[in-house]
């Protein structure tokens, strides 16, 4: 091959690449077949098990595995949902204890959460302090340590406290873990609200506090509702904690309350998949009526100057 060959590929590639990459997306009719495309088939994989549970909790019988690929399955029955929700006539059915007591928890770990991390995200962005860097990699640190290795300590903690088998030692438990990751999110939107906007409200003869309840807050609604968010699905689906902290029946969250389907040697995988879509109906709604908030609340604060 010789230089002039060379040349002309390398510049044909270049030629492609500058095409592929560079070109508007509504001139390239092959680069948006292969996006929506890989979009499509993304989705595919995100629905897939989702629909295979729904496809479970209709299954008579308790069956897990078919040979049928249907998502409908022959027989179809609504027997697992009435069974979850209203119990059977050899056991009674705490499914709306299960949760109403992960609802209560979970609200009111979100409002603390979100409570103490807009006031020290306040603090952290708008203060020059001692220690204020190291404080806030310290914030970041201890979100790398894996949930598993606290569960020891946290659960002396709790003992001394005598929050075992208590409520607000699963509150505390969940807002310890939540609070460091919210504080960051929310102090990244503060840091794009002009300060000449506080600095005015001063001068007019308000205080920090009026500026921080009446300016600051009302601006961060979306950072403030996507905290929120966050704070409550993790504590919405979250189970190892709850396992090593409550245990009683009487005050499990869903995620303990649906393992008492399973038994030491059967499962009953048509009730646990009917509580699994159940259960995923008011995190559906959540986000559903979060969705308004939440492209702004997590891409502001990257684009502002």
């Amino acid at each position: 091959m010789t230089a002039t060959s060379k040349t002309t590929n390398t510049n044909s590639l270049y030629r492609f690449y500058r095409w592929f990459f560079f070109r508007a997306r509504g001139d390239s009719p092959f680069k948006t077949i292969l996006i929506h495309g890989a979009l499509i088939t993304a989705c595919i994989f995100a629905v897939y098990p989702v629909l295979r549970v729904i496809t479970i909790s209709l299954r008579p019988n308790d069956t897990l595995l078919t040979t049928s690929l249907a998502l409908i399955p022959e027989n179809a029955t609504l027997n697992n949902y009435q069974d979850v929700l209203f119990g059977t006539e050899n056991r009674t059915s705490d499914f709306f204890l299960w949760v109403w007591n992960s609802l209560s928890i979970v609200i009111v770990t979100s409002t603390l959460s979100v409570t103490l991390a807009a006031i020290s995200a306040y603090a952290f962005s708008r203060f020059r302090f001692p220690g204020r860097t190291p404080a806030m990699v310290f914030l970041l640190t201890t979100q790398m340590i894996p949930a598993g290795m606290l569960l020891l300590p946290l659960f002396i903690m709790l003992a001394k406290l005598q929050m075992i088998n208590s409520a607000m030692g699963l509150v505390i438990a969940y807002s310890v873990s939540s609070v460091p990751l919210t504080i960051w999110t929310i102090k990244g939107y503060y840091d794009t609200i002009p300060v000449d906007l506080e600095e005015a409200a001063l001068i007019d003869g308000a205080n920090r506090v009026t500026v921080f309840t009446k300016i600051i807050l009302p601006l961060s609604t979306p950072a403030l509702a996507i905290a929120f968010l966050f704070s409550f699905m993790g504590g919405w689906s979250e189970y190892l904690v709850a396992r090593v902290v409550l245990q009683k029946n009487e005050i499990y969250t869903w995620p303990l309350g649906i393992f008492t389907f399973a038994q030491q040697f059967t499962v009953s995988w048509g009730k646990f998949a009917a509580a699994s879509v159940l259960i995923a109906i008011p995190a559906m709604i959540l986000f559903l009526y979060a969705s308004k908030w939440l492209i702004s609340g997590l891409t502001l604060g990257s684009v502002k100057g």
